[in-house]
């Protein structure tokens, strides 16, 4: 009897040991493939020091005992941890990518088509499309700003760990502040706020003609299920009932979407129908990139692909260094991977502030922003297309009228029409031991606008 239970446990155990190294073996691309892709692109697109960012931004979980080894002569982030190892490699245009299931050698032969370069230095030109802000009374008070300015990026006293901060008011840079290492030329990393980028890519291809967000999207793969009755519109809003975990804190499709796949939008288009389309919300990185990959196939070649966000959005907005990575198949990552300075995040802002007006220049087709914002039919209010909205007061010190770009780990650009405002945080602010007030933030914000004195911050 007693060796029938020693049998079992012996047996018992084994299962349990084969089991954590088979999940340990799924994690590992996970592991190693997060640190390389982010330390890749902050070394070489933001020009981070690659100690600190290990010491802030990758302290984490299993990433923090990731052996990570960088090559600036070959501009490549190589990440081991146990038996697993990834690799990621800078391109210029194209920003850093993964390699997964594409050899190294083969990326390097794909060059950036040779945009031509903005007709403009944003360092000679006058705000917002340059860098040469105005002297202007906007009826905010500056002082009180600039001490909640200290306080957030001094003090830490929201809470979180910004490292950017600006408010934009009445379309005027009235505060701006940076923890010492980045400044008004480093690019931060977007996370999820690139979602919003893809809602103005899209807008312009409508205006363009060249899309039409009502129709059923022409997915192959589709055809022969509910799949097929699926809109741009339902992927916009998240509503296309496509099964998807999002959770960040586990083996998710998120994750492996983004740390062990080539092709990130045909992971998530082999996702099964979960709801009808149309008829329930929840939250997908996977659609995002479903509709990057469904822009791309309206163009005839690569190059006008990769040159449009450029030429259409970035160098429109004032946003000529801003850079949209790609996944290893070549399709742009518009859910996760936008680099951008702080005022070019801002000069976004401004564009959907100003209904798809920029610098006097209409970008987006007239209607655009009231479709963005008007909320999608499941979301309870909470959800436009592409962008988050305050219908629910979730932030209940702000307007109702608030909308806002939300990325990973605490990126934010709120924009609040009925007070002109724009206010925008960049930094490493993860839940939950640091996660961000930003009701309170915004609080304080809000108090400055029409005062003459010092706003109280209590």
């Amino acid at each position: 009897m007693k060796k029938r239970i020693f049998s079992a446990a012996v047996i018992v155990l084994l299962a349990g040991l084969l089991w954590g190294v088979y999940y340990l073996n799924a994690l590992l691309p996970v592991i190693t493939g997060y640190p390389a892709k982010y330390l890749c692109s902050a070394v070489f697109i933001s020009h981070r020091s690659a100690s600190e960012a290990e010491a802030v931004d990758l302290r984490f979980s299993f990433i923090q005992y990731v052996k990570n080894e960088i090559n600036y002569r070959d501009k490549t982030v190589t990440s081991r941890f146990l038996w697993g190892r990834s690799k990621a490699i800078y391109r210029d245009g194209f920003g850093c990518t993964l390699l997964r299931e594409v050899e190294e050698d083969s990326l390097m032969k794909v060059h950036f088509p040779g945009v031509a370069r903005a007709n403009y230095d944003p360092d000679t030109v006058a705000w917002p499309l340059g860098n040469i802000i105005p002297d202007t009374t906007t009826g905010i008070d500056k002082v009180a700003l600039a001490g909640i300015g200290e306080k957030l990026i001094t003090e830490n006293a929201y809470n979180g760990n910004a490292f950017g901060f600006i408010v934009i008011h009445k379309g005027i840079p009235v505060t701006e502040r940076y923890k010492p290492g980045f400044n008004e030329k480093t690019r931060f990393l977007s996370w999820s706020m690139a979602k919003s980028f893809t809602n103005a890519m899209v807008g312009i291809m409508v205006k363009d003609g060249k899309l039409d967000i009502s129709q059923k999207v022409a997915i192959e793969a589709w055809q022969n299920d509910d799949r097929k009755n699926i809109t741009m519109n339902n992927l916009m809003q998240m509503e296309s009932g496509l099964r998807w975990n999002e959770d960040y804190g586990n083996l998710s499709d998120v994750t492996l979407m983004l740390y062990d796949q080539k092709d990130f939008a045909g992971y998530a288009i082999n996702m099964p129908q979960k709801f009808p389309a149309g008829s329930h919300w929840y939250y997908s990185s996977g659609s995002a990139n479903i509709i990057n990959y469904l822009m791309r196939k309206r163009f005839r070649e690569d190059a006008a692909y990769y040159a449009f966000a450029q030429t259409r959005l970035f160098y429109k907005t004032g946003m000529p260094s801003a850079i949209l990575e790609v996944d290893p198949a070549g399709t742009q990552v518009g859910s996760s991977y936008v680099y951008a300075t702080a005022r070019d995040y801002a000069r976004f802002g401004l564009l959907y502030l100003q209904d798809g007006i920029f610098n006097g220049e209409r970008i987006l087709p007239p209607g655009w922003v009231d479709y963005t914002t008007t909320p999608a039919k499941h979301s309870n209010g909470c959800y436009g297309s592409l962008f988050w909205l305050n219908r629910t007061h979730y932030y209940s010190d702000a307007p109702e009228d608030l909308f806002s770009c939300n990325g990973h780990d605490g990126q934010r650009i709120f924009i609040i029409p009925s007070k002109d405002l724009i206010v925008v945080i960049l930094g490493y602010s993860p839940r939950p031991d640091h996660d961000m007030n930003f009701n309170r933030l915004l609080k304080d914000v809000l108090k400055t606008l029409n005062h003459s004195k010092h706003g109280n911050l209590n």
